[in-house]
Protein backbone atom coordinates (compact mmCIF):
# COMPACT_ATOMS: atom_id res chain seq x y z
CA UNK A 1 0.00 0.00 0.00
CA UNK A 2 1.51 3.17 -0.72
CA UNK A 3 2.06 4.99 2.24
CA UNK A 4 3.19 8.52 1.23
CA UNK A 5 1.13 11.06 2.18
CA UNK A 6 2.73 13.72 4.35
CA UNK A 7 0.79 16.72 6.71
CA UNK A 8 0.75 19.04 3.72
CA UNK A 9 -1.13 15.85 0.96
CA UNK A 10 -3.10 15.19 4.35
CA UNK A 11 -4.09 18.60 5.18
CA UNK A 12 -5.33 19.25 1.91
CA UNK A 13 -7.23 16.48 1.10
CA UNK A 14 -9.27 17.54 4.11
CA UNK A 15 -9.37 21.39 3.53
CA UNK A 16 -10.50 20.63 -0.31
CA UNK A 17 -13.16 18.09 0.77
CA UNK A 18 -14.84 20.92 3.01
CA UNK A 19 -14.21 23.74 1.10
CA UNK A 20 -15.80 22.81 -1.86
CA UNK A 21 -19.27 23.46 -3.42
CA UNK A 22 -20.93 24.68 -0.51
CA UNK A 23 -18.86 27.68 0.42
CA UNK A 24 -19.77 29.44 -3.31
CA UNK A 25 -23.77 28.81 -2.26
CA UNK A 26 -23.13 29.22 1.47
CA UNK A 27 -24.10 33.10 2.00
CA UNK A 28 -27.88 32.31 -0.59
CA UNK A 29 -28.40 29.13 1.83
CA UNK A 30 -27.84 30.43 5.37
CA UNK A 31 -29.45 34.18 3.83
CA UNK A 32 -32.93 32.03 2.89
CA UNK A 33 -33.74 30.48 6.68
CA UNK A 34 -31.71 32.88 9.42
CA UNK A 35 -31.16 35.76 10.59
CA UNK A 36 -27.71 37.68 11.54
CA UNK A 37 -28.30 36.80 15.25
CA UNK A 38 -29.31 33.47 14.16
CA UNK A 39 -25.99 32.20 11.89
CA UNK A 40 -23.98 33.84 15.11
CA UNK A 41 -25.60 31.68 17.46
CA UNK A 42 -25.46 28.68 14.54
CA UNK A 43 -21.72 29.06 13.84
CA UNK A 44 -20.88 29.43 17.37
CA UNK A 45 -22.42 26.12 18.39
CA UNK A 46 -21.25 24.70 14.65
CA UNK A 47 -18.00 25.84 15.45
CA UNK A 48 -17.58 24.62 19.26
CA UNK A 49 -19.01 21.10 18.07
CA UNK A 50 -16.59 20.51 14.76
CA UNK A 51 -13.81 21.42 16.79
CA UNK A 52 -14.92 18.75 19.58
CA UNK A 53 -15.54 15.84 16.27
CA UNK A 54 -12.40 16.67 15.05
CA UNK A 55 -10.18 16.53 18.65
CA UNK A 56 -12.18 13.42 19.39
CA UNK A 57 -10.91 12.49 15.80
CA UNK A 58 -7.60 13.52 16.46
CA UNK A 59 -7.25 11.33 20.05
CA UNK A 60 -8.84 8.31 18.18
CA UNK A 61 -5.54 8.27 15.90
CA UNK A 62 -3.61 8.38 18.96
CA UNK A 63 -5.28 5.81 21.05
CA UNK A 64 -5.95 3.58 18.52
CA UNK A 65 -3.03 3.75 16.01
CA UNK A 66 -4.05 0.14 14.99
CA UNK A 67 -7.53 0.94 13.67
CA UNK A 68 -6.98 2.29 10.01
CA UNK A 69 -10.13 3.54 8.00
CA UNK A 70 -11.17 5.91 10.84
CA UNK A 71 -15.42 6.24 10.95
CA UNK A 72 -16.21 2.41 9.71
CA UNK A 73 -13.41 0.81 12.54
CA UNK A 74 -14.31 2.69 15.39
CA UNK A 75 -18.24 2.12 14.86
CA UNK A 76 -17.10 -1.82 14.50
CA UNK A 77 -14.45 -1.57 16.71
CA UNK A 78 -16.96 -0.21 19.33
CA UNK A 79 -20.57 -1.82 19.01
CA UNK A 80 -20.00 -4.26 16.70
CA UNK A 81 -20.30 -5.91 12.90
CA UNK A 82 -23.66 -3.97 12.14
CA UNK A 83 -23.66 -0.75 13.80
CA UNK A 84 -20.08 -0.51 12.00
CA UNK A 85 -21.39 -1.71 8.66
CA UNK A 86 -24.30 1.15 8.67
CA UNK A 87 -21.81 3.47 9.52
CA UNK A 88 -19.65 2.41 6.34
CA UNK A 89 -22.86 2.22 4.35
CA UNK A 90 -24.03 5.48 5.61
CA UNK A 91 -20.38 7.13 5.05
CA UNK A 92 -20.40 5.79 1.75
CA UNK A 93 -24.08 6.96 0.61
CA UNK A 94 -23.17 10.13 1.99
CA UNK A 95 -19.86 10.45 -0.60
CA UNK A 96 -21.71 9.42 -3.84
CA UNK A 97 -24.38 11.88 -2.94
CA UNK A 98 -21.85 14.55 -2.11
CA UNK A 99 -19.75 13.55 -5.37
CA UNK A 100 -23.32 13.34 -7.47
CA UNK A 101 -23.81 17.75 -5.76
CA UNK A 102 -20.42 18.75 -6.97
CA UNK A 103 -20.96 17.65 -10.84
CA UNK A 104 -24.11 19.40 -10.72
CA UNK A 105 -22.82 22.46 -9.29
CA UNK A 106 -19.66 22.50 -11.25
CA UNK A 107 -22.52 22.68 -14.79
CA UNK A 108 -24.13 25.17 -12.70
CA UNK A 109 -21.60 27.75 -12.66
CA UNK A 110 -20.49 26.87 -16.01
CA UNK A 111 -23.99 28.32 -16.99
CA UNK A 112 -22.70 31.35 -16.28
CA UNK A 113 -20.93 31.53 -19.84
CA UNK A 114 -23.17 29.62 -21.82
CA UNK A 115 -26.69 30.04 -20.69
CA UNK A 116 -29.09 33.33 -21.31
CA UNK A 117 -32.60 33.90 -20.76
CA UNK A 118 -33.79 32.53 -24.18
CA UNK A 119 -31.30 29.81 -24.08
CA UNK A 120 -30.31 27.54 -21.44
CA UNK A 121 -27.22 24.70 -21.62
CA UNK A 122 -26.19 23.63 -18.59
CA UNK A 123 -29.25 25.75 -16.59
CA UNK A 124 -28.56 23.98 -12.48
CA UNK A 125 -26.87 21.36 -13.94
CA UNK A 126 -29.28 18.74 -14.44
CA UNK A 127 -29.85 19.50 -17.86
CA UNK A 128 -29.07 16.02 -20.33
CA UNK A 129 -26.00 18.62 -21.61
CA UNK A 130 -24.60 19.25 -18.26
CA UNK A 131 -24.72 15.48 -17.07
CA UNK A 132 -23.00 14.90 -20.36
CA UNK A 133 -20.54 16.60 -19.10
CA UNK A 134 -20.71 15.61 -15.94
CA UNK A 135 -20.10 12.14 -16.81
CA UNK A 136 -17.12 12.64 -18.25
CA UNK A 137 -15.71 14.32 -15.78
CA UNK A 138 -16.38 11.65 -13.65
CA UNK A 139 -15.04 8.74 -15.52
CA UNK A 140 -11.77 11.15 -16.01
CA UNK A 141 -11.37 12.06 -12.20
CA UNK A 142 -11.83 7.74 -11.84
CA UNK A 143 -8.91 7.45 -14.78
CA UNK A 144 -6.67 9.87 -12.34
CA UNK A 145 -7.51 7.60 -8.96
CA UNK A 146 -6.91 4.17 -10.91
CA UNK A 147 -3.18 5.52 -11.11
CA UNK A 148 -2.68 5.77 -7.57
CA UNK A 149 -3.96 7.76 -4.90
CA UNK A 150 -0.50 9.72 -4.29
CA UNK A 151 -1.21 11.10 -7.86
CA UNK A 152 -4.58 12.29 -7.20
CA UNK A 153 -3.34 13.67 -3.83
CA UNK A 154 -0.56 15.48 -5.58
CA UNK A 155 -3.04 17.10 -7.93
CA UNK A 156 -5.59 17.71 -5.37
CA UNK A 157 -2.94 20.11 -3.61
CA UNK A 158 -2.41 22.26 -6.30
CA UNK A 159 -6.21 22.64 -6.72
CA UNK A 160 -6.48 23.39 -3.09
CA UNK A 161 -3.94 26.40 -3.60
CA UNK A 162 -5.60 27.25 -6.89
CA UNK A 163 -9.66 27.61 -4.85
CA UNK A 164 -8.01 29.85 -1.80
CA UNK A 165 -6.99 32.56 -4.11
CA UNK A 166 -10.91 33.69 -5.01
CA UNK A 167 -12.05 33.24 -1.63
CA UNK A 168 -9.16 35.49 -0.33
CA UNK A 169 -9.83 38.19 -2.83
CA UNK A 170 -13.80 37.60 -2.23
CA UNK A 171 -13.14 38.27 1.75
CA UNK A 172 -10.82 41.21 1.14
CA UNK A 173 -13.41 42.99 -0.41
CA UNK A 174 -16.03 41.99 1.25
CA UNK A 175 -14.15 43.73 4.72
CA UNK A 176 -14.03 46.96 2.40
CA UNK A 177 -17.33 47.05 1.81
CA UNK A 178 -18.97 45.69 4.74
CA UNK A 179 -21.57 48.25 6.42
CA UNK A 180 -22.95 48.12 9.60
CA UNK A 181 -26.53 49.21 9.18
CA UNK A 182 -27.11 46.79 6.42
CA UNK A 183 -25.99 43.58 8.78
CA UNK A 184 -27.99 44.99 11.56
CA UNK A 185 -31.41 45.11 9.29
CA UNK A 186 -33.80 42.87 10.65
CA UNK A 187 -31.41 41.33 13.00
CA UNK A 188 -33.69 39.09 14.65
CA UNK A 189 -35.46 37.66 11.68
CA UNK A 190 -38.88 39.19 11.68
CA UNK A 191 -39.20 38.95 8.28
CA UNK A 192 -38.96 34.91 8.60
CA UNK A 193 -41.40 34.40 10.67
CA UNK A 194 -39.42 31.61 13.05
CA UNK A 195 -38.30 32.76 16.40
CA UNK A 196 -34.64 32.81 15.94
CA UNK A 197 -33.79 29.35 17.72
CA UNK A 198 -36.11 27.49 14.81
CA UNK A 199 -33.79 29.32 12.59
CA UNK A 200 -30.40 28.25 14.10
CA UNK A 201 -31.74 24.89 14.01
CA UNK A 202 -32.49 25.69 9.98
CA UNK A 203 -28.93 26.21 9.97
CA UNK A 204 -27.54 23.11 11.22
CA UNK A 205 -27.97 20.66 8.14
CA UNK A 206 -26.10 23.57 5.82
CA UNK A 207 -23.50 24.11 8.67
CA UNK A 208 -22.43 20.26 8.68
CA UNK A 209 -22.53 20.04 5.07
CA UNK A 210 -20.11 22.42 4.72
CA UNK A 211 -17.91 20.43 6.93
CA UNK A 212 -18.30 17.09 5.70
CA UNK A 213 -14.76 15.81 5.06
CA UNK A 214 -13.60 17.11 8.22
CA UNK A 215 -13.09 12.73 8.70
CA UNK A 216 -10.85 12.68 5.82
CA UNK A 217 -7.41 12.06 6.80
CA UNK A 218 -8.75 9.57 9.05
CA UNK A 219 -10.21 7.84 5.86
CA UNK A 220 -7.19 7.39 4.22
CA UNK A 221 -4.98 7.03 7.63
CA UNK A 222 -3.46 3.68 6.46
CA UNK A 223 -1.67 5.96 3.53
CA UNK A 224 -0.20 8.19 6.02
CA UNK A 225 3.37 8.37 6.04
CA UNK A 226 3.18 9.74 9.96
CA UNK A 227 0.27 8.42 11.76
CA UNK A 228 0.30 11.25 14.08
CA UNK A 229 0.24 13.94 11.05
CA UNK A 230 -3.37 12.77 10.68
CA UNK A 231 -4.79 14.33 14.19
CA UNK A 232 -2.72 17.34 13.42
CA UNK A 233 -3.97 18.14 9.46
CA UNK A 234 -7.45 17.32 10.89
CA UNK A 235 -7.20 20.36 13.33
CA UNK A 236 -5.44 22.40 11.03
CA UNK A 237 -8.24 21.79 8.24
CA UNK A 238 -11.14 22.69 10.37
CA UNK A 239 -9.48 26.06 11.79
CA UNK A 240 -9.24 27.01 8.54
CA UNK A 241 -12.67 26.27 6.83
CA UNK A 242 -14.53 27.49 10.13
CA UNK A 243 -12.38 31.37 9.57
CA UNK A 244 -13.39 30.99 5.93
CA UNK A 245 -16.84 30.26 6.70
CA UNK A 246 -17.73 32.77 9.58
CA UNK A 247 -16.31 35.52 7.05
CA UNK A 248 -17.82 34.46 4.02
CA UNK A 249 -21.26 34.30 5.76
CA UNK A 250 -21.38 37.40 7.84
CA UNK A 251 -19.47 39.60 5.44
CA UNK A 252 -22.10 38.93 2.75
CA UNK A 253 -25.25 40.05 5.37
CA UNK A 254 -22.88 43.61 5.59
CA UNK A 255 -23.47 44.02 1.65
CA UNK A 256 -26.50 43.17 0.74
CA UNK A 257 -30.18 42.80 3.13
CA UNK A 258 -30.61 39.26 4.03
CA UNK A 259 -34.08 39.23 2.12
CA UNK A 260 -32.22 40.37 -1.12
CA UNK A 261 -29.86 37.34 -0.31
CA UNK A 262 -31.88 35.12 -0.40
CA UNK A 263 -33.07 35.35 -3.26
CA UNK A 264 -29.75 35.48 -5.06
CA UNK A 265 -29.36 32.33 -7.86
CA UNK A 266 -26.54 29.83 -6.38
CA UNK A 267 -23.56 30.33 -6.50
CA UNK A 268 -24.42 33.18 -4.67
CA UNK A 269 -20.79 34.30 -4.23
CA UNK A 270 -20.77 34.87 -7.73
CA UNK A 271 -23.38 37.50 -7.34
CA UNK A 272 -21.99 39.02 -4.63
CA UNK A 273 -19.01 39.74 -6.34
CA UNK A 274 -20.64 41.43 -9.20
CA UNK A 275 -21.81 44.03 -6.44
CA UNK A 276 -18.11 44.18 -5.56
CA UNK A 277 -16.14 44.46 -8.86
CA UNK A 278 -18.36 44.64 -11.31
CA UNK A 279 -19.47 42.38 -14.70
CA UNK A 280 -16.07 40.45 -13.92
CA UNK A 281 -17.33 38.77 -10.49
CA UNK A 282 -19.22 36.22 -12.11
CA UNK A 283 -16.06 35.33 -14.26
CA UNK A 284 -14.13 34.64 -11.10
CA UNK A 285 -16.22 32.93 -8.87
CA UNK A 286 -17.34 30.86 -11.61
CA UNK A 287 -13.93 29.62 -12.62
CA UNK A 288 -12.75 29.51 -8.59
CA UNK A 289 -15.57 27.52 -7.83
CA UNK A 290 -14.96 25.28 -11.39
CA UNK A 291 -11.49 24.57 -9.97
CA UNK A 292 -12.72 24.16 -6.17
CA UNK A 293 -15.10 21.61 -6.67
CA UNK A 294 -13.02 19.32 -9.21
CA UNK A 295 -10.58 19.71 -5.87
CA UNK A 296 -12.79 18.92 -3.58
CA UNK A 297 -14.83 16.12 -5.82
CA UNK A 298 -11.24 14.58 -6.31
CA UNK A 299 -10.85 14.30 -2.75
CA UNK A 300 -14.02 12.63 -1.90
CA UNK A 301 -14.12 10.44 -4.75
CA UNK A 302 -10.19 9.07 -3.08
CA UNK A 303 -12.47 8.68 0.39
CA UNK A 304 -15.68 7.11 -1.29
CA UNK A 305 -13.33 4.22 -2.75
CA UNK A 306 -11.40 4.22 0.80
CA UNK A 307 -14.54 2.93 3.00
CA UNK A 308 -15.64 0.08 0.79
CA UNK A 309 -13.05 -1.17 0.52
CA UNK A 310 -11.65 -1.43 4.26
CA UNK A 311 -15.20 -2.91 4.91
CA UNK A 312 -14.70 -5.38 2.10
CA UNK A 313 -11.99 -6.63 3.78
CA UNK A 314 -13.81 -7.18 7.39
CA UNK A 315 -16.73 -9.18 5.54
CA UNK A 316 -19.13 -6.02 5.86
CA UNK A 317 -19.30 -5.20 2.25
CA UNK A 318 -18.99 -8.19 -0.38
CA UNK A 319 -15.14 -9.33 -0.55
CA UNK A 320 -14.68 -8.83 -4.24
CA UNK A 321 -14.49 -4.45 -3.34
CA UNK A 322 -11.41 -5.23 -1.33
CA UNK A 323 -9.63 -5.39 -4.51
CA UNK A 324 -6.53 -3.08 -5.11
CA UNK A 325 -4.99 -2.79 -8.46
CA UNK A 326 -0.60 -2.64 -9.07
CA UNK A 327 -1.14 0.89 -7.88
CA UNK A 328 -2.55 0.47 -4.80
CA UNK A 329 -5.77 2.34 -6.02
CA UNK A 330 -9.27 0.51 -4.39
CA UNK A 331 -10.24 -0.21 -7.95
CA UNK A 332 -13.24 -2.54 -7.27
CA UNK A 333 -14.60 -0.25 -4.68
CA UNK A 334 -13.54 2.65 -7.26
CA UNK A 335 -16.29 0.89 -10.13
CA UNK A 336 -18.86 0.56 -7.31
CA UNK A 337 -18.89 4.08 -6.58
CA UNK A 338 -18.50 5.63 -9.57
CA UNK A 339 -20.61 3.83 -10.88
CA UNK A 340 -23.41 4.77 -8.44
CA UNK A 341 -22.50 8.68 -9.45
CA UNK A 342 -23.38 7.77 -13.04
CA UNK A 343 -26.88 6.52 -12.12
CA UNK A 344 -27.31 9.36 -9.74
CA UNK A 345 -26.49 11.97 -12.63
CA UNK A 346 -29.15 10.46 -14.45
CA UNK A 347 -31.80 10.29 -12.28
CA UNK A 348 -31.03 14.21 -11.89
CA UNK A 349 -31.65 14.67 -15.11
CA UNK A 350 -34.90 12.48 -14.87
CA UNK A 351 -36.01 14.22 -11.93
CA UNK A 352 -34.39 17.86 -12.19
CA UNK A 353 -33.31 17.66 -8.92
CA UNK A 354 -30.87 20.08 -8.17
CA UNK A 355 -27.67 21.25 -5.64
CA UNK A 356 -29.82 21.89 -2.25
CA UNK A 357 -32.19 18.55 -2.32
CA UNK A 358 -28.59 16.70 -2.75
CA UNK A 359 -27.23 18.90 -0.17
CA UNK A 360 -29.92 17.67 2.79
CA UNK A 361 -29.92 13.97 1.71
CA UNK A 362 -25.88 13.89 1.99
CA UNK A 363 -25.92 15.71 5.20
CA UNK A 364 -28.83 13.06 6.74
CA UNK A 365 -26.59 10.16 5.92
CA UNK A 366 -23.57 11.49 7.41
CA UNK A 367 -24.99 12.17 11.25
CA UNK A 368 -24.96 8.51 12.43
CA UNK A 369 -21.37 7.84 11.19
CA UNK A 370 -20.58 10.91 13.05
CA UNK A 371 -22.22 10.42 16.57
CA UNK A 372 -21.04 6.69 16.70
CA UNK A 373 -16.91 8.71 16.58
CA UNK A 374 -18.29 10.48 19.94
CA UNK A 375 -19.80 7.31 21.52
CA UNK A 376 -16.84 5.27 20.71
CA UNK A 377 -14.85 7.85 22.21
CA UNK A 378 -16.95 7.92 25.43
CA UNK A 379 -16.49 3.93 25.36
CA UNK A 380 -12.66 4.39 24.87
CA UNK A 381 -12.24 6.52 27.73
CA UNK A 382 -13.83 4.47 30.38
CA UNK A 383 -10.52 2.98 31.05
CA UNK A 384 -7.90 5.99 30.68
CA UNK A 385 -9.38 7.69 33.66
CA UNK A 386 -8.00 11.04 31.87
CA UNK A 387 -11.16 13.89 32.38
CA UNK A 388 -10.33 15.89 29.15
CA UNK A 389 -10.52 13.06 26.87
CA UNK A 390 -13.91 12.32 28.93
CA UNK A 391 -15.15 15.97 28.16
CA UNK A 392 -14.16 15.65 24.61
CA UNK A 393 -16.08 12.92 24.01
CA UNK A 394 -19.12 13.65 25.84
CA UNK A 395 -18.77 17.08 23.92
CA UNK A 396 -18.52 15.16 20.61
CA UNK A 397 -21.36 13.01 21.26
CA UNK A 398 -23.78 15.99 22.88
CA UNK A 399 -23.24 17.59 19.20
CA UNK A 400 -24.19 14.62 17.06
CA UNK A 401 -27.25 13.91 19.29
CA UNK A 402 -27.61 17.51 18.55
CA UNK A 403 -27.69 17.51 14.72
CA UNK A 404 -30.21 14.77 15.28
CA UNK A 405 -32.70 16.44 16.80
CA UNK A 406 -31.87 19.76 14.79
CA UNK A 407 -32.80 17.59 11.13
CA UNK A 408 -36.23 16.96 12.15
CA UNK A 409 -38.14 13.92 12.04
CA UNK A 410 -38.68 13.56 7.90
CA UNK A 411 -34.96 13.36 7.42
CA UNK A 412 -34.75 10.36 10.24
CA UNK A 413 -37.17 8.78 7.98
CA UNK A 414 -35.50 9.36 5.04
CA UNK A 415 -32.60 7.78 6.60
CA UNK A 416 -33.95 5.16 7.45
CA UNK A 417 -35.26 4.22 4.06
CA UNK A 418 -31.82 4.90 2.81
CA UNK A 419 -30.31 2.61 5.49
CA UNK A 420 -32.66 -0.52 4.35
CA UNK A 421 -31.44 -1.16 1.23
CA UNK A 422 -27.54 -1.63 2.99
CA UNK A 423 -29.15 -4.30 5.17
CA UNK A 424 -29.45 -6.48 2.47
CA UNK A 425 -26.66 -5.73 0.92
CA UNK A 426 -24.77 -6.84 4.69
CA UNK A 427 -27.09 -9.93 4.96
CA UNK A 428 -25.99 -10.71 1.35
CA UNK A 429 -22.30 -10.35 2.02
CA UNK A 430 -22.36 -12.41 4.87
CA UNK A 431 -24.36 -15.00 3.54
CA UNK A 432 -23.21 -18.52 3.56
CA UNK A 433 -20.98 -17.84 7.51
CA UNK A 434 -18.77 -15.15 5.73
CA UNK A 435 -17.46 -12.06 7.62
CA UNK A 436 -16.27 -13.62 10.71
CA UNK A 437 -18.55 -13.38 13.56
CA UNK A 438 -22.00 -14.44 13.67
CA UNK A 439 -24.47 -11.99 14.26
CA UNK A 440 -26.18 -11.73 18.00
CA UNK A 441 -30.07 -11.85 18.68
CA UNK A 442 -29.92 -7.64 19.00
CA UNK A 443 -28.26 -7.23 15.75
CA UNK A 444 -31.17 -9.92 13.95
CA UNK A 445 -33.92 -8.25 15.76
CA UNK A 446 -32.51 -4.53 14.69
CA UNK A 447 -32.10 -5.82 10.82
CA UNK A 448 -35.88 -6.96 11.03
CA UNK A 449 -37.11 -3.59 12.81
CA UNK A 450 -34.95 -1.58 10.23
CA UNK A 451 -36.55 -3.54 6.98
CA UNK A 452 -40.30 -3.37 8.73
CA UNK A 453 -40.01 0.02 9.11
CA UNK A 454 -38.39 1.22 5.76
CA UNK A 455 -42.11 0.57 4.02
CA UNK A 456 -43.85 3.32 6.34
CA UNK A 457 -41.13 5.99 6.49
CA UNK A 458 -41.02 5.23 2.23
CA UNK A 459 -45.36 6.06 2.59
CA UNK A 460 -44.83 9.17 5.15
CA UNK A 461 -42.22 10.90 2.66
CA UNK A 462 -44.55 10.59 -0.55
CA UNK A 463 -47.08 11.80 0.85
Amino acid sequence: MDKKLGLTALTALVLSSMLGAGVFSLPQNMAAVASPAALLIGWAITGVGIILLSLALLLLTRIKPELDGGIYTYAREGFGELVGFCSAWGYWLCAVIANVSYLVIVFSALSFFTDSPGHVVFGDGNTWQAVLGASLLLWLVHWLVLRGVQTAASINLVATLGKLVPLGLFIVLAVAAFKLDCFRLDFSGIQLGKPVWQQVKDTMLITLWVFIGVEGAVVVSARARNKKDVGRATLLAVTTALLVYLLVTLLSLGIVPRAELAQMRNPSMAGLMTRLIGSWGDVVIAIGLVVSVCGAYLSWTIMAAEVPMLAAGQGAFPRSLAKQNARGAPSASLWLTNSSVQICLILIWLTHSDYNTLLNIASEMILVPYLLVGVYLIKVSRSLNRPMVTAIAVGATAYGLWLLYASGPLHLLLSVVLYAPGALLFLFARRGGRGGKRLNGMERVAIVLLMAGSAPALWTLMH
